[in-house]
């Protein structure tokens, strides 16, 4: 039987989401970590000042610079994001997750590069790429589907990429893109690949081991798990990269978040592989139901054999997740079932243990012009659900109910 000290030198993935970066007080001896809710940090005399400005040590300063809650939570979800890897990436908090991609993108692009995505993106990750960064001298272009020999003839005909953005599965229509093959086709053309992690989280798909150079979380859905704060997270694999070109970005734009946010992100992460074990079990199940019901015209859910990217699902996530989309004939009837709903909440947002339902043509996807959101199959007719963790049969029950009324 292992002790202690051998369980901890590789833990399982659990035990790490619990155990990993965790301060236990020393002088208080207690168990959870305090909130070191304060704005700056002391010296004890001017040669500490010295040491710390070497990195000799590993004092705080200023919480805009660091403070002992963030890197806890930091080095957690890098360990997490990490899982496969023989060392742990390097990884940042933010005030949230629109922070961590923005720091992102500006640190690995500059006035004159250019930046391929995919073309179904989270609506206001879309906006950003597509209507500010090009006031800054940032191009860009969408790859409908990352279709990879259409990536492969915009690499050509853009050398000046140093980016390729992608999100699996994408938001809201749940298609996935394959990490390994893109970050082949991306690197071969010396560009770096961001992926948007927050749907299927470390928990179900680590980019970082299918090649990807940096992951970025919405960490107010998922890995908080209970809808009780705003943030966002980076992680790199190269931590020299990270160093050079977007650790000093979050100093500089002070984009940080509390030390109370990191706080409760960390107690909502300890228990990510278990919530998500129940999302995709839940999700999987009404999906199933949704697929067989006479009012729904579509349903798109990974776990699906009917997911035209089933095969792929399988071969680079350890589940489903839990979310979904499903279609209905158009926007008089995805009213009514949003209208009708009791259990579920009518809310943006998404990962908490509670189920959420949404309409993105109207809600997270409304900054989209309409012609491109239809071109990319978000329909007035579309609805995404958050499922949550509650019985299944009562997920279902609501769902019937409010579906019935159409």
């Amino acid at each position: 039987m292992k002790n202690r000290k051998e369980i901890m030198k590789k833990p399982e993935l659990a035990t790490t989401a619990i155990h990993n970066s965790e301060i236990h007080d020393k002088d208080t001896k207690a168990h959870i970590a305090p909130i070191y809710q304060t704005s700056t940090f002391t010296f004890e005399n001017f040669q500490s000042i010295q040491d710390y400005q070497n990195g000799n040590t590993g004092a705080h300063m200023y919480t805009r610079g660091s403070h002992p809650s963030r890197q806890a939570l930091a080095g957690k979800i890098a360990a997490l994001e990490s899982y496969d890897l023989e060392q742990n990436g390097v990884a940042e908090v933010f005030s949230s997750g629109m922070a961590a991609i923005s720091a992102a993108l500006m640190g690995l692009c500059h006035a004159g590069d250019h930046i391929i995505a995919q073309d179904v993106l989270y609506g206001t990750s879309e906006h950003l790429i597509a209507n500010v960064l090009p006031n800054y001298g940032i191009s860009h272009s969408l790859v409908k589907n990352m279709d990879l020999s259409e990536l492969k003839t915009q690499l050509k005909s853009r050398p000046n990429t140093t980016v390729v953005y992608i999100e699996t599965p994408a938001n809201p229509t749940m298609f996935l893109v394959d990490i390994a093959a893109v970050v082949e086709i991306a690197h071969s053309h010396g560009a770096k690949v961001i992926v948007d992690n927050t749907f299927a989280t470390p928990v179900l798909q680590r980019p970082l081991s299918l090649g990807a150079d940096i992951v970025v979380h919405s960490t107010t859905k998922y890995i908080n798990g209970h809808g009780t704060v705003i943030g966002g997270a980076i992680v790199a694999k190269n931590a020299l990269l990270f160093e050079e070109r977007i650790a000093h970005i979050i100093k500089t734009i002070g984009a940080v978040p509390s030390p109370f946010d990191c706080w409760i992100t960390n107690i909502g992460l300890k228990t990510l592989p278990l919530r998500m074990e129940k999302h995709s079990q839940n999700a999987l199940e009404v999906a199933s139901f949704l697929e067989q019901h006479k009012n729904v015209k579509a349903v798109s859910y990974p776990g699906l054999k009917s997911h035209p990217q089933h095969e792929l699902a399988k071969k680079q996530m350890s589940g489903f997740g839990g979310m979904l989309a499903f279609e209905l004939a158009g926007q008089k009837e995805a009213a009514i079932v949003l209208n009708n709903v009791r259990l579920a909440a009518l809310a943006v947002s998404l990962g908490n243990v509670d189920t959420l339902i949404e309409h993105p043509a109207s809600m997270t996807h409304q900054v989209v012009p309409e012609e491109i959101r239809l071109e990319q199959g978000i329909t007035d007719g579309l609805i995404r659900l958050s499922v949550g963790i509650e019985a299944a049969s009562d997920i279902i029950k609501d769902l019937d109910q409010a579906l019935n009324k159409i």
